[in-house]
């Protein structure tokens, strides 16, 4: 997932367990268990998730990942595969009877850092990790693809597994698969992402519309004029023009933003200068910028745009901006978001489904919604540390339970 989500996460586990606890809903055995449960590849999703952690690859590089896919769904005989861009596979999986089309996507690209766990199983390439747990995903999508190649002759309908590239990097793999024409007659798209620090194998059901954030980023030189230290009024100096900036930026989600409408305005990186006694002659300013409806997006966008302009010119500075517009927020269809609460209840039991606060973070699942409704869901795996965090772990408990959710989210869309 873009970015790291919040760390209020672990508040929200707490709030979480309370609740259950006043309803009186202690954790319990789904005693109603499905027969299908029984094709679950147990071992193997233990097998493929570590075998894929030990061997990240970053985005737009998933050549031996997705060929370790691939080699996968070859072998359960009965998946028809495309590869809609270099290191994406499609499996497609037709049941002996007519019905709806429905997908569920799994991500596979690690991020650029370095491990630092204890597991015997750490990534062997240095400075590659799988420290968003894409990892986990593919493995769960392949025991889910698995388990339903068992089940064709009940199968109503056909199940597109997507196994996708660079979700981590802009402009993502979600736009090359959906250019490639490959998802042909697709009703619903269906996602899931784990998140530490909610309960190992707990699915939480994301908000209906807004249940992620669009990202922008934007990076800024400001250009000014060198001078001595002891000399300013012969300088334009880029750091007071900076702070300027900085500073006007902040008030864009406290008085243009409607209030209770979500925004954020980050300035990550503000760089100027090598001396103490030396006025710079260039600062460089990087953002991200959080919003989760079109129409905020577009006004902070100009705003932004519009304070960087008067403020550089009654300095009397130059400046070059680069503003990017990435992912946009991921909105949840109603309809697929009951059935996605349904669908889990049925599985794991209520006690294990929950209502998921929005994440703040940015996902390119978001653009599959071009072509059909689409919901998101999160997926508990325990505590530790955040998504994007060195020391980031899966409880691989939880696998199974995604399985399982998947599984039952597919065949209730197919049969409804």
């Amino acid at each position: 997932m873009k970015e790291i989500f919040p760390l209020i996460v672990a508040i929200l586990w707490a709030g979480v367990l309370q609740a259950q606890t006043k309803q009186g809903s202690a954790p319990r055995k789904n005693n109603t268990e499905a027969a299908w449960v029984k094709h679950i590849p147990t071992e193997d999703l233990i097998k493929w998730r570590r075998h894929i952690h030990q061997n990240p690859e970053v985005s737009f590089k998933e050549e031996q990942t997705s060929k370790y896919v691939e080699d996968v769904l070859k072998s359960l005989g009965n998946i028809e595969i495309t590869k809609p861009a270099k290191t994406s596979v499609i499996g497609m999986l037709k049941g002996a009877k007519p019905g709806k089309t429905v997908a569920f996507r799994a991500d596979m690209d690690a991020l650029p850092m370095q491990e630092e766990t204890d597991l015997p199983f750490k990534s062997k390439v240095e400075n590659v990790m799988h420290s968003c747990g894409h990892d986990a995903h593919t493995a769960m999508l392949l025991g889910t693809a698995t388990t339903l190649s068992k089940m064709q002759n009940q199968l109503k309908g056909t199940v597109y597994f997507i196994f996708q590239h660079a979700e981590e990097q802009p402009p993502g793999g979600a736009i090359d698969i959906i250019n490639s024409g490959a998802l042909k007659g697709v009703g619903a798209f269906f996602g899931m992402h784990v998140l530490p620090n909610f309960p190992a194998g707990h699915v939480g059901i994301l908000p209906v519309g807004a249940a992620s954030t669009a990202q922008d980023i934007f990076n800024l030189s400001i250009i000014g004029k060198g001078s001595h230290g002891s000399m300013p009024h012969l300088g334009i100096d880029p750091i007071v023009v900076g702070a300027a900036i900085v500073s006007a930026l902040q008030t864009i989600v406290s008085r243009n933003v409607e209030p209770g409408e979500m925004t954020v305005v980050t300035i990550g990186k503000f760089q100027s200068g090598d001396a103490f006694n030396v006025i710079a002659d260039r600062a460089e300013l990087a953002a991200s910028i959080r919003t989760t409806s079109d129409k905020t997006r577009k006004q902070v966008e100009e705003r932004i745009k519009e304070i960087i302009e008067n403020i550089t010119k009654a300095y009397g500075a130059a400046y070059e901006l680069d503003y990017i517009s990435t992912y946009p927020a991921i909105q949840n269809d109603p309809a697929l978001n009951e059935q996605a609460r349904k669908s889990a209840e049925t599985t794991l039991g209520k006690e294990k489904v929950f209502d998921a606060p929005m994440m703040t973070a940015s996902e390119d699942f978001a653009y599959y919604r071009k072509i059909a409704p689409i919901n998101f869901m999160t997926l508990g795996i325990g505590k530790g540390a955040a998504n994007h965090n060195p020391k980031f772990t899966v409880d691989e408990s939880a696998l199974i339970d995604g399985v399982k959710t998947q599984v039952q989210v597919i065949l209730d869309y197919l049969n409804e």
